[in-house]
This record gives C-alpha cells, sequence and structure tokens, in this order.
C-alpha cells in the first residue's frame, strides 16, 4: 500500500494535485488506516496517471471524468471533439501572435494595414515623427467610425503624398512642434494650407467630403481632438480662417 506522496511520486504529478484531484470527484479518498493515514493500492496510480495524461493532453479537467469511464465509441468521439476546441484554441492564439508582432512599432494599434502603409510612407518622405504620430492618432477615430471608407480614403492619401506642397506641409507641421510660438513660421504655414484649400476647391475636392465624413457630430469631434492636441492648432485655425477658410476636418469657404 502506498502513501500519498508515493502514490504522486509514481503517477508524476504533487502531492497537491492528488489532493485536488480527490477534491473534485476525480481520484477517490481512500479509507483512512489504523495510524490515521491514507493508503493507496495500484489501481489508484493507474487512474491518477490516466487523469495526469488526459490533463497533459489539453483535456479540460471537468471532461476528464466523462473520458475515464467512457466506452471506446464516446471516448473518440469525446476526443475529436476536444481536438476541434484546442485546434480553435490554436487558431485563436496564433492570430494574437501576429497582432502582437505587428504592435511592436506603435503604429498598428487599432488601426488597418492601409493607414500604417500610409504612415510609413510619410516617414519615408521625411514627415517628423510628431506629424506622423498627430496622423496616426487622428486616423484611429477616422477607421473606428467608417472602416469600410478607409481603403478609398487611404488611396487618396497616399496620392496626395505626390504633391510637393502637402509633404512641404507635413514637415512645416513637425517644425511647428518644436517651436510653435514662431509667428513667422505659423504665417507661412496657413499660406500653404489656404493655398492647397484653394486649389482643391478648383478641383471640386471640397464639394465631396461630406460625401466621405456626412456626420457633423463626429467632425466636431475630429475637430475637438485636433484642437486638444496642441495649443497651436487653434492658432494655425485662426490664421486659415483670416485667410477665408474653415474647419480642420471638414473644409468650407469662409462666407463674408
Amino acid at each position: 500500500m502506498l502513501t500519498i506522496g508515493r502514490l504522486a511520486s509514481y503517477a508524476g504529478v504533487t502531492i497537491r494535485a492528488v489532493r485536488h484531484y480527490h477534491q473534485i470527484g476525480l481520484l477517490p479518498e481512500p479509507e483512512r488506516d489504523a495510524s490515521g493515514y491514507r493508503t493507496y493500492d495500484a489501481a489508484a496510480v493507474v487512474r491518477l496517471i490516466r487523469i495526469r495524461t488526459l490533463a497533459e493532453a489539453g483535456v479540460p479537467l471537468s471532461r476528464v471524468r466523462e473520458l475515464l469511464d467512457a466506452d471506446p465509441a464516446t471516448f473518440a468521439a469525446a476526443t475529436n471533439e476536444i481536438d476541434q476546441q484546442l485546434r480553435t484554441q490554436i487558431r485563436a492564439l496564433q492570430e494574437h501572435r501576429r497582432r502582437i508582432a505587428r504592435l511592436r512599432d506603435g503604429d498598428t494599434l487599432a488601426v488597418p494595414a492601409e493607414v500604417v502603409d500610409y504612415l510609413d510612407r510619410l516617414r519615408a518622405a521625411g514627415v517628423p515623427l510628431v506629424a506622423v504620430e498627430g496622423e496616426r492618432d487622428g486616423w484611429i477615430l477616422m477607421a473606428a467610425r467608417w472602416p469600410d471608407a478607409i481603403p478609398t480614403l487611404m488611396a487618396d492619401k497616399v496620392a496626395q503624398l505626390d504633391n510637393p506642397q502637402v509633404v512641404q506641409f507635413y514637415r512645416l507641421i513637425g517644425r511647428i512642434a518644436e517651436n510653435w510660438q514662431d509667428e513667422e513660421l505659423l504665417h507661412e504655414t496657413a499660406d500653404l494650407m489656404a493655398e492647397m484649400f484653394a486649389q482643391a476647391e478648383a478641383a471640386g475636392e471640397l464639394a465631396m467630403q461630406k460625401e466621405v465624413t456626412p456626420d457633423p457630430a463626429f467632425v466636431r469631434l475630429m475637430d475637438s481632438f485636433a484642437d486638444a492636441a496642441h495649443p497651436v492648432v487653434r492658432r494655425l485655425r485662426r490664421l486659415v480662417a483670416d485667410r477665408g477658410w474653415t474647419g480642420w476636418t471638414v473644409i468650407e469657404k469662409r462666407r463674408p
């Protein structure tokens, strides 16, 4: 007859595991001997080894009892079902790993792949980090509100990077972030923005904005997000308004 320690040793588990299996009813508790100790026989070792083997194979403890006492057909069906569950869990874990790997650079947090590609292009164009991060955070909101529109929006944004004025604008924003009290720099940026808005209006691009962003409340949220990002945004908006244009997320010609 075996003590609980010897039983655990022969079965390759801990004494704590044996006691846990007793508590949940997987391993029957033997009667105590005259000295008050529990003693186990060879059958207990066999059952404990079977419990350990099933648990190590990934069988939930809640189903171990079912498999221990199952006939061959029931055992096969149950193990097939558990195998499918494990496959599903593995796929989920692999997807988590893939997402974690993509998060290492920080850009892929809550933004689609199209936005990540666009941000990479901004960096390649020499746009300062602070400007890239501002773009990223804004697109997190946009992607959450209009996920289906992101591929089209990003295609347009990528095409805009062929315009030297757009790249120059981002570079100016980066310089402003470092020296946002430079009035000459602010006026230069406002002049460039006004010129770009005029060109966009002439091309009919501004008329399409409300089709892309048809939610005025969300546009106000985006504008408030930009205003809160840095005090210079409000200053720039005033300077651009002096030049005849209002808005930030959606640009409109200022009414007289």
